[in-house]
C-alpha cells in the first residue's frame, strides 16, 4: 500500500519513483480548456452543498453526488467500457478503488469541518491541497523547481486571503482545522492515484469504479452516524442531482480527463481557481458580493497558478485513451 501511494502521488506510470525528473509539465492547450470548465463547474459546489445541506445531512450530501454520477456512467462503462474494466489488472483495480477512498476521504473530513471551524477557515485550510501534491512528489524523488514552490506558497497564500481565513485556538475549531487540513490531504492522495491510473485506463472506466467506491464509503459512514438518507423536499433532490451532474460528472471527470497529459500538481492547482469561482456564484445567485480588497487575492492565485504551469516547457507522455 505504501508503495502505491507513493505512486499516485508522482503519476508514475511502472510504481517506481524517477529521481531528478520534473514533478510538473506544462498542460497542453486543450487540457487548459476543459480545466477552466471543470473549474466553472466545481465552482457551484459550495454553494449548492451549502444550501442543500438546510434539508439534507452534511454527509449525505457528498453520498449522493457521488451515487448518482456513478450511476450514471454505469451504463456507458457496461456498454462501452465491460471488456477494458475485465482487463485491468490488480493493481489498477486497487489504485482505482483506492482513489475511491480517498475521495471519501476527502468529503468525509472537509465537509464535517465546516461545522467545527468558520467556513473561511476550513476553505483556506483544504486549498492547500496543491501543496501536500507537491510535497507527496518531492518526497518520492521528483523535481520541484524554486519557481514552482514559489507558483504555489502565492496561489495558496491568494487563496487563503479571498477566504478570509481566521484561525482559532478554541478546542472546536482546532479540531475544523484538523479536518480541513486532512480533506486536503486525502484530496491530494485522490487526485495523484487518480494520475496513475490515467496512464493505463480511461476515464470512464476509472471513474465509474472511483465514484461507486466513494459512495459505498460515504454510505457506510452514514449508516453508522445513523444518518437519514431520504425524505427529503423535492428541491433538495434537485439540488443533489446538479451537483453530481454539475461539479462531479462534469467538474471531478474532467479533471480526471487531463490527468492524462497533465500533472496531478497542476491540476491540484487549477482547483484553486474554485474559490473566487464559488465566490462569484455566490455574489450572482446569493448576493454575497465580495468586497473590493478581495480582488487582489484572486490575483495572487492566477499570478501563482501561472507561475507553476509555465515553470517548465516538457509535458507528459500521454497515457490511456480518454
Amino acid at each position: 500500500m505504501a508503495r502505491q501511494v507513493a505512486a499516485a502521488s508522482t503519476g508514475d506510470v511502472a510504481g517506481a519513483t524517477a529521481p531528478g525528473q520534473p514533478a510538473v509539465h506544462r498542460p497542453p492547450a486543450g487540457d487548459l480548456a476543459l480545466m477552466a470548465l471543470a473549474v466553472a463547474a466545481v465552482s457551484t459546489s459550495g454553494p449548492l452543498m451549502a444550501s442543500a445541506a438546510t434539508a439534507v445531512p452534511a454527509l449525505a450530501v457528498p453520498f449522493w453526488r457521488n451515487l448518482i454520477a456513478a450511476a450514471a456512467l454505469t451504463p456507458g462503462a457496461v456498454l462501452r467500457r465491460m471488456t477494458e474494466l475485465r482487463g485491468m489488472g490488480r493493481r489498477e483495480w486497487a489504485l482505482s478503488l483506492v482513489a475511491g477512498l480517498f475521495l471519501a476521504g476527502h468529503f468525509g473530513t472537509w465537509t464535517p469541518s465546516l461545522t467545527f471551524t468558520p467556513v473561511a477557515s476550513a476553505t483556506a485550510l483544504v486549498a492547500t491541497q496543491p501543496i501536500w501534491q507537491a510535497m507527496l512528489a518531492r518526497l518520492t524523488g521528483f523535481t520541484m523547481t524554486r519557481r514552482t514552490w514559489i507558483g504555489l506558497v502565492v496561489a495558496v497564500a491568494g487563496a487563503g486571503w479571498l477566504s478570509g481565513a481566521d484561525l482559532s485556538l478554541s478546542v472546536r475549531h482546532l479540531i475544523g482545522d484538523g479536518l480541513a487540513v486532512a480533506g486536503a490531504i486525502f484530496g491530494a492522495l485522490y487526485v495523484g492515484a487518480g494520475e496513475v491510473v490515467r496512464r493505463t485506463v480511461s476515464t470512464m472506466a476509472y471513474t465509474v469504479v472511483c465514484y461507486g467506491t466513494a459512495a459505498a464509503t460515504l454510505l457506510v459512514i452514514c449508516l453508522v452516524g445513523g444518518l437519514p438518507l431520504g425524505g427529503y423536499p423535492a428541491v433538495a433532490w434537485v439540488k443533489l442531482a446538479a451537483l453530481a451532474v454539475g461539479a462531479q460528472l462534469l467538474g471531478h471527470s474532467l479533471f480526471n480527463v487531463v490527468l492524462r497529459t497533465t500533472s496531478a500538481t497542476v491540476v491540484a492547482l487549477m482547483i484553486l481557481l474554485e474559490v473566487p469561482g464559488a465566490a462569484l456564484i455566490a455574489a450572482v445567485w446569493l448576493h454575497q458580493v465580495p468586497p473590493v480588497i478581495d480582488v487582489p487575492a484572486a490575483a495572487l492565485i492566477l499570478g501563482g497558478i501561472a507561475l507553476v504551469v509555465t515553470s517548465t516547457t516538457r509535458r507528459m507522455a500521454p497515457g490511456a485513451p480518454d
